[in-house]
This record gives structure tokens, C-alpha cells and sequence, in this order.
């Protein structure tokens, strides 16, 4: 692989989700020799945990899987939409906000996660909102 990709795992508030979905896929990419190749990040939809770290439960179902992770939350931005070759969302919800924030003529395919899930569990719950449905869905990997 000799082309950067560039990958955006997006959630509501991105304290929860989408933080661990792209330290997993960090992890994954380290582990397969290909961090030189990839520009991972994580964004929300919304503004209300811009600067925060994530939620104290996804913060320490990383720790107890051994990810690392240090970034703080940010909202997803107009330039994210060509910046970026795949924009990954979470659940329903996101993907509409997703395609309706997709400026004309964008050039990032903007995908919902869950499709890749091999047991086919294409809805990643808010785990904030719920028990967190994180720690049994990064125990899959």
C-alpha cells in the first residue's frame, strides 16, 4: 500500500464511539505494520463535548483492551468531506446528519461501520445513553 488513506470514524458527541472505533483501528493498523499509511481521526455531529477527553466508560473499556488513545473531541467540519477518503458513522442517525452536512460535489464515501461487522450487527449503539454496548462490541476484535 503505498497511498495514505485517510479515515473518520464519526459519532453523535464523539466521547464514546467513535473515539474507540478509531483506537481500535489504530491498534489494528499498527499491529499490521500500515500506520504510515493511514490518517486516522475521529469526529461528532454535534458540539456539546468539543475539547473533552472521552466518557470516563469508553475511556476505560480502552485501557482495560490495551488501546491508547489521547485525542479530545471535535465536531466534524465542512473540509472533513474532502479531506478524508471514508467517513464512517455509527448508526442510522449519523449517517443521515452525515449526508446532509456532505457539501455538493464531496469527495469522501461516507459508509455506516456496522456494515463491516461480521456477525452483521449493522447498528452500533450510544452506549451513552445505554450500558455501555461498546465494551461487547470491541470484545469482538
Amino acid at each position: 500500500m503505498s497511498e495514505t488513506k485517510k479515515v473518520l470514524f464519526v459519532c453523535l458527541g464523539n466521547i464514546c464511539r467513535s473515539p474507540i472505533a478509531e483506537a481500535v483501528f489504530v491498534d489494528v493498523v499498527s499491529k499490521q505494520g500500515h500506520t504510515a499509511n493511514f490518517e486516522i481521526d475521529s469526529a461528532a455531529i454535534g458540539s456539546w463535548h468539543v475539547g473533552r477527553r472521552p466518557e470516563h466508560r469508553a475511556q476505560s473499556t480502552m485501557k482495560k483492551h490495551g488501546l491508547a488513545y489521547s485525542n479530545t473531541a471535535r465536531q466534524i467540519k465542512k473540509e472533513d468531506f474532502n479531506h478524508y477518503d471514508y467517513i464512517f458513522g455509527m448508526d442510522d442517525e449519523n449517517i443521515g446528519d452525515l449526508n446532509s452536512r456532505s457539501p455538493t460535489g464531496s469527495t469522501a464515501k461516507i459508509l455506516l461501520l456496522g456494515d463491516f461487522d461480521p456477525e452483521g450487527e449493522r447498528i452500533i449503539r450510544d452506549p451513552y445513553y445505554e450500558i455501555l454496548v461498546a465494551h461487547r462490541w470491541l470484545n469482538r476484535f
